[in-house]
């Protein structure tokens, strides 16, 4: 007859566990995604009921009036003062530190810890690996497992992740230093490696990014110090700096299906990154300028001079219909996705001629590389099918839904008509030498 193993539930802080150490053989953790949900305070709507029901039995676990918050690890310095404890990034990563520390304590040396986390800004990520360096753990696989619903209300208008990333942990059993400028191919050979899985698996967008984290820290995270040649440790921004820079790169050849990215300029290059990770969604200026920095763009020199705008703290990249109405008139395109904006603003006008002009002026008519942006722009642009999917779901805005169809819907069009274009160029170019003929 098989032993029967009972689970028992213990209340204790991640920060003291009550065991003694090389205890578990596998620590399991989902902890706090930074500053993306206040957790004690949605709790306390279950917890006054919970008290009146069965306060009387767990005494000790409905002793205060509300959910304790003080020592809940998260970052939430937007909260007021006077009634909550001020929790800054500071704050979340120290604690964290703390927690990881006891999962590297209560830990067997061959165990596993696996941790999962979801965010999409670096700053959080950076004290994720901040606080799992630092503690003795490192990774040594991880997974995007897609975990988030599409229609939740976070994820409206927002540019919220669809996965989780599980990080499969051990303990780092040696103390070795690296330079940086000799690992540096090897992690970008693991990113690239696991990409491609990553890939043919359909993750996309801001979860392709978040994805490539894990594999950096295979090879970063092995080591106990990673130092440049100057004697300096490399920074958990300086790695992410890389990895961002890595999957930008993979990501924009898969995309366009060329490898060579030569003929493609950094503005277009971060407009079609843009659209691929955040489509239409507003994004916060930090998260924003690190992904122009990745191509090479500096973000303040941009904004209110072509198609991305500022709006308060967060970055907008306009579509060709949302662009400025003197756009056209100016006649200076300073890059191929303000020609391919202009194009496509004409097209919706039925102007033939005026594309044609402007496809030849700036030498795009045959340009390939050209055709393949926009190719490629109108293929990660969402559906229709999709996008009125995705508008039941979540209810999206309709004047927002328009504007995501209508540009794909310009794209197409104006693909459709590319042969047509050049024909435009024949018959003027027929009608030109007629008139030479004459005279």
């Amino acid at each position: 007859m098989k032993k029967l193993h009972i689970p028992v539930v213990f209340q204790a802080s991640a920060t003291e566990l009550p065991y003694p150490e090389d205890y578990f053989d596998a620590v399991f953790t989902d902890p706090p995604y930074y500053n993306n949900v206040p957790y004690a305070d949605l709790s306390d709507f279950f917890y006054v009921w919970l008290k009146r029901s069965i306060g009387d039995l767990y005494p000790d676990l409905f002793s205060t009036p509300l959910t304790p918050k003080s020592e809940e690890i998260c970052e939430m310095k937007s909260w007021d003062p006077q009634r909550y404890h001020y929790k800054d990034r500071e704050f979340f990563e120290s604690m964290l530190k703390k927690s990881f520390q006891e999962i590297y304590r209560v830990l067997k040396p061959d165990g596993i810890a696996c941790i999962v986390f979801a965010h999409k800004s670096t700053e959080a990520w950076e004290s994720v690996i901040n606080a799992l360096l630092s503690s003795g753990l490192y990774i040594s696989a991880s997974w995007p497992i897609h975990t988030e619903m599409e229609a939740r209300l976070r994820a409206k208008g927002s540019a919220a992740l669809a996965s989780s990333i599980y990080m499969v942990c051990r303990k780092r059993t040696e103390s070795k230093t690296a330079y940086f400028n000799e690992i540096k191919s090897q992690i970008e050979e693991r990113i690239k490696e696991k990409l491609d899985q990553f890939w043919n698996e359909g993750i996309s967008g801001a979860d392709f990014f978040i994805s490539a984290i894990g594999p950096a820290l295979e090879i970063f995270g092995k080591y106990e110090s990673v130092e440049k040649l100057s004697g300096e440790k490399v920074t958990a921004k300086e790695l992410l700096d890389l990895v961002r820079k890595t999957v930008s790169e993979y990501a924009l050849t898969k995309i366009l299906k060329n490898p060579q990215l030569g003929d493609i300029d950094k503005e277009t290059r971060f407009y079609i990154l843009w659209r691929w990770i955040y489509n239409r969604a507003k994004v916060h200026f930090d998260d924003a300028r690190k992904l122009a920095q990745a191509v090479g763009i500096e973000l303040t020199e941009k904004w209110g001079k072509g198609f991305i705008e500022k709006e308060n703290e967060n970055i907008i990249v306009l579509t060709p219909i949302e662009r400025d109405k003197n756009f056209l008139e100016k006649k200076k395109f300073e890059n191929m996705i303000d020609v391919l904006h202009a194009c496509l603003i004409y097209w919706h006008q039925d102007n033939k001629k005026a594309i044609t002009e402007i496809l030849e002026e700036t030498g795009y008519l045959n340009n390939n590389t050209f055709w393949q942006v926009a190719q490629a722009l109108s293929d990660i642009l969402p559906d229709e099918k999709d996008d009125e999917d995705n508008n039941k779901k979540g209810k999206k805005d309709k004047k927002d839904k328009d504007k995501e169809i209508r540009e794909k819907k310009l794209l197409q069009g104006f693909l459709y008509g590319k042969e047509s274009y050049k024909k435009t160029k024949t018959k003027s170019d027929k009608y030109q030498n007629r008139l030479f003929e004459e005279e």
